[in-house]
């Protein structure tokens, strides 16, 4: 695989439940500037609850935007690689969840569309997941959602609005 020379962008979704949580997640975009690329925009901590587990400890979410210029299969592993370093042990198998140090999901990739055994570009959950959405929407409330067809801002609120 050849590397790109056109910049692109990505929105990736960092949360931690574990230890130093804030430290976890700036200590990850420290890993994120130096190894995948440029970030141009974050958003403030969110504290949630575990989503889809039982655990004594909330999370702390954040997203960002970030400029790079690789293949997006590369990139993804260099996450991962972030992951692992960091301590993160398996990632979440067949629905499965547990307690981690770090998670780091990929949400977004610009307009793309990415189905493969190792990687799903836009995140197949991420318009159900409040914790996700609502730190998305400060950072790209107008960015659209190449499947849903709708902007963050929206899936935001129809989110909310099924809450009430």
């Amino acid at each position: 695989m050849t590397e790109i020379k056109q910049e692109s962008r990505i929105f990736l979704a960092l949360g931690s439940n574990l230890g130093d949580k804030q430290k976890n997640i700036k200590l990850a975009y420290q890993k994120i500037e130096k190894r995948v690329g440029r970030i141009v925009s974050l958003s403030a901590f969110y504290v949630s609850p575990p989503d889809g587990f039982d655990s004594e400890h909330d999370f702390v979410n954040s997203v960002c935007e970030v400029i790079y210029k690789m293949n997006i299969y590369t990139l993804f592993a260099r996450i991962q690689e972030i992951e692992k370093e960091m301590g993160r042990s398996n990632k979440s198998v067949s629905g499965v969840y547990a307690d981690r140090i770090i998670d780091i999901d990929l949400l977004l990739a610009g307009d793309r569309v990415i189905n493969t055994p190792t990687l799903v570009v836009p995140h197949p959950r991420m318009h159900v997941r409040s914790f996700v959405l609502e730190p998305l929407s400060e950072i790209a409330p107008d960015v659209v959602h190449p499947l849903l067809g709708k902007t963050i801002r929206q899936l935001k609120n129809e989110l909310e609005q099924d809450w009430v």
